[in-house]
């Protein structure tokens, strides 16, 4: 069996022998936490001799899928072979019905606010998972009643969205040259007539294409200052956003983070970027379901080598909110928890739909 020097490779560079191999060290290793050996791995139903498992697992460490920590003997998934593990041999079963009880029990309960369950939802999570549960707030989603632009003097003005539901947003913008006060009544009109009723969400996508077809329309001036505008409201899509995240102890319970007290720190600090962590969060989308990171595969836990798994919850639009997660070691139980994570984002977008009609 040859391998190439790779450090993504593919389920299809394996043999079966390497995969029955690296399978079992995987399982295993995810059970247990400890380094696998050969005679672990031939005693566990794999018939071969330990030196013939040996080379094979070497050529698997060359491959970048295993790798020997310390001085051990034994052998340990790398990120690159865990995320092999999770895309090409994971079986996910289904959700058990007592969990199921529990997260219907505790996140729809009688008289519980959806404020309130995201919070259950965050530490039914981390206490259900192990690892420190993780919920992102819902992105607001008022349409937009009036927008405005009111000039500040010769250089600046002040950018003024109100959305149907009260809420008032005013952004200070640096002006370019050649904006008079018809350019900003110019502008206005031309928001005010496009942007009424609708979420500004809904609205970014499709106003770029709407302000190409009108630029005959609007003087240069004025097709900048809508760009501009667009660009600095947020539409309250982050104001106010809460990341909750509840159960960091669990952190504290791998043998291999408590061997590596720096890690901790790192996942720690991690854990306190509510910008990164949100933003990490609202790129789980729809379509993509559960979606799961490995170490460096996102910006924010690559120091730590940590792992998330997380799920979208929407409303009855299908239109994607927020998203709930667990946060934990690599060595996360990957097939108990993305059932748990995926149905509790279930939960709470009935949640949400209900309290919206």
């Amino acid at each position: 069996m040859t391998f190439m020097t790779s450090p993504s490779p593919s389920l299809s560079s394996l043999d079966q022998r390497a995969r029955d191999i690296f399978r079992h060290v995987v399982e295993t290793y995810l059970e247990t936490g400890e380094p696998v050996g050969s005679r672990t791995v031939s005693r566990g139903g794999v018939h071969l001799s330990p030196a013939s498992i040996r080379n094979t697992m070497q050529d698997l460490t060359l491959a970048g899928l295993l790798a020997a920590p310390h001085t051990s003997a034994g052998r340990i998934p790398t990120h690159a072979g865990l995320r092999l593990f999770v895309d090409g041999f994971l079986e996910i079963g289904d959700i058990g019905a007592e969990e199921r009880r529990e997260i219907d029990a505790r996140l729809a309960g009688t008289g519980r606010g959806f404020d309130e369950a995201l919070d259950a939802a965050s530490s039914l999570l981390s206490g259900l998972a192990g690892g420190a549960g993780i919920v992102a707030s819902p992105v607001r989603d008022a349409g937009v009643k009036h927008v405005e632009f009111v000039a500040l003097g010769q250089d600046q003005a002040l950018a003024v969205l109100v959305g149907d539901d009260g809420s008032v947003e005013n952004r200070i913008m640096t002006l370019t040259a050649g904006v008079t006060p018809s350019t900003l009544q110019e502008a206005s009109n031309f928001l005010n007539a496009r942007l009424k009723g609708r979420s500004l969400a809904e609205a970014r996508t499709e106003m770029r294409a709407e302000l190409e077809a009108a630029r005959a329309q609007l003087n240069a001036a004025a097709a900048r200052l809508v760009e501009d505008g667009m660009a600095a409201w947020s539409g309250g899509a982050d104001r106010d956003r809460s990341l909750i995240v509840r159960g960091r102890a669990n952190l504290l319970q791998d043998r291999e983070t408590i061997e590596d007290l720096e890690r901790v720190r790192v996942l720690f600090d991690d854990l306190e970027q509510k910008e990164q962590l949100i933003g990490l969060l609202d790129g789980v989308n729809a379509g993509q379901g559960v979606r799961i990171f490995i170490g460096a595969e996102t910006r924010l836990f690559s120091l730590s080598g940590s792992a998330v798994i997380a799920a979208p919850y929407m409303n009855g639009r299908q239109r994607v909110l927020g998203a709930v997660g667990v946060i934990g070691p690599a060595r996360l139980n990957y097939a108990r928890i993305i059932p748990l994570v995926d149905y509790t984002a279930r939960v709470l977008g009935r949640m949400l739909d209900g309290q919206e009609t």
